[in-house]
């Protein structure tokens, strides 16, 4: 190559067909990638929790650091989310609990009011043991005995859902606004009541700092979009510094015309999660690990 030219390689997943030489960090894959260049920059924030071969590999063979967004990112996080301006207030949504609890028990001693919306909430509705009809909830006994023992802990910081729109499992024309100790066994809880938004809106007037990770409900489907957009606009119309992280978030924020509205959109919903929960990504652990071996280099 001349100087200042530059080489675009193709998408490193094309590796992982047929034998998964990205994603199993195949180390002689990363070894041909890192003869290509002197300097590893790790700009993929979202990809960061990955040890993958082009996020974890290549900077076991040449010197490694992190670019701009990833240390924009980084930054972000620690002022917003790891040391936020009180009142700090946590809106969680998303499908699996699974993917959350960790997240959620990270986050409960810090945070001041911990809003649940979508399967999150499910799940601790059927905790209280609840009917919650054929809504999206965890089927882990002992996950359900842990989330048990978070609403004793913090009752006085997690809030639920007190009404909810839902469809049907057995007519996908039907909705209907229902009180939650109303929720029949043929329901399927698809967005906050109106009750609920009153509730979550007036705490996140009061706070100073929020941090949204998942949606109210089913956005994309207009019968069910009225919770994320009343939220989104609570959340735009008040001083509050907002946070978003993770892909369905972002996608809704963008879809109702808020991504000028808010203080930081994290690029990586899995990468930032688990950031959150450990201080560290696998991608950064082993910049870290190697920077010893290294001299410093001034560019």
């Amino acid at each position: 190559m001349r100087p200042q030219e530059i080489l675009v390689v193709e998408n490193t997943r094309f590796e992982d067909y047929p034998s998964k030489y990205e994603s199993n960090c195949d180390l002689e894959l990363a070894k041909f990638w890192a003869s290509l260049g002197d300097i590893y920059v790790n700009d993929a924030f979202a990809s960061s929790h990955r040890k993958h071969a082009s996020t974890y590999g290549i900077p076991q063979f040449i010197p490694g650091c992190v670019g701009f967004l990833v240390q924009d990112e980084l930054e972000a996080m620690d002022k917003y989310i790891l040391h936020p301006e009180k009142p700090f207030s946590v809106i969680m949504g998303g499908a699996k609990l699974e993917d959350k609890i960790k997240i959620i028990k990270k986050l409960l001693p810090v945070c001041d009011n911990l809003l649940l919306t979508g399967g999150i909430a499910n799940s601790f509705l059927k905790a209280l043991n609840l009917n919650v009809g054929f809504s999206l909830v965890t089927k882990n006994a002992d996950l359900i005995k842990e989330i048990q023992e978070l609403l004793l802990q913090y009752k006085e910081k997690i809030v639920l859902p007190f009404d909810a729109v839902v469809g049907s499992s057995y007519d996908k024309n039907y909705a209907a606004h229902k009180r939650i100790d109303e929720i029949s066994n043929d329901d399927i809880i698809l967005d906050l009541g109106n009750t609920t938004i009153k509730k979550y809106t007036n705490i996140i007037s009061k706070s100073k700092t929020v941090f949204v990770n998942g949606t109210a409900g089913k956005y994309e489907d207009a019968r069910f979009a009225n919770g994320t957009k009343m939220l989104l606009k609570a959340l735009a119309d008040s001083p509050t510094k907002v946070i978003v992280g993770g892909g369905d978030s972002v996608s809704a924020v963008k879809n109702f015309n808020h991504q000028d509205d808010f203080e930081y959109l994290f690029t990586g919903g899995g990468a930032s999660l688990e950031y959150i929960a450990n201080n560290t990504l696998p991608a950064l652990e082993i910049l870290k690990k190697k920077e010893e071996n290294y001299e410093v280099l001034d560019i």
